[in-house]
């Protein structure tokens, strides 16, 4: 019997430069952050109104919950069109992927408040990036691909 060598392997940079280097991922990646600042936004106004009247864990929630609402509409419709027609499994994807990116942010904002003592304004504008990377792959390359 005769091995046969392995095929070569992509590294991770290579593939990582490659994904840069497409045109159209760019332009998605340009949209899909400008989507995710104008979330941010939303966010933060919408913690800063509520903060006071419902504590800060809910606030954070409800905001959380208004941003991401805004998220998805913007990205599904403008920064990552998608021509797939399951929407309801589109969904339930697009859930699973802000479901974890809320776990990320989440998580984030509590350390960033309890540990190293930020505002809520501030853990929640940085609780932001950690989930930003997880959440693009996921929804540019499997929910609206």
């Amino acid at each position: 019997m005769k091995l046969r060598p392995a095929p070569p392997v992509a590294s991770d940079a290579a593939m990582f430069d490659a994904l840069l280097t497409d045109r159209e991922t760019q332009l998605r990646l340009l949209r899909f952050l400008a989507v995710g600042g104008g979330s941010a936004l939303v966010q933060v106004a919408v913690l800063r109104s509520l903060r006071a009247r419902i504590g800060e864990t809910w606030a954070f929630s409800v905001s959380w919950v208004v941003s991401t609402t805004t998220h998805y509409l913007a990205n599904r419709y403008w920064a990552l069109p998608s021509g797939r027609h399951d929407s309801v499994q589109q969904l339930g994807e697009y859930l699973f992927a802000v479901a974890l990116s809320y776990g990320i942010n989440l998580g984030a904002f509590k350390l960033l408040r309890h540990k190293f003592g930020l505002s809520p304004t501030w853990a929640t504008l940085w609780a932001i990036p950690p989930s930003t990377i997880v959440v693009f792959l996921l929804l540019n390359f499997r929910v609206f691909r």
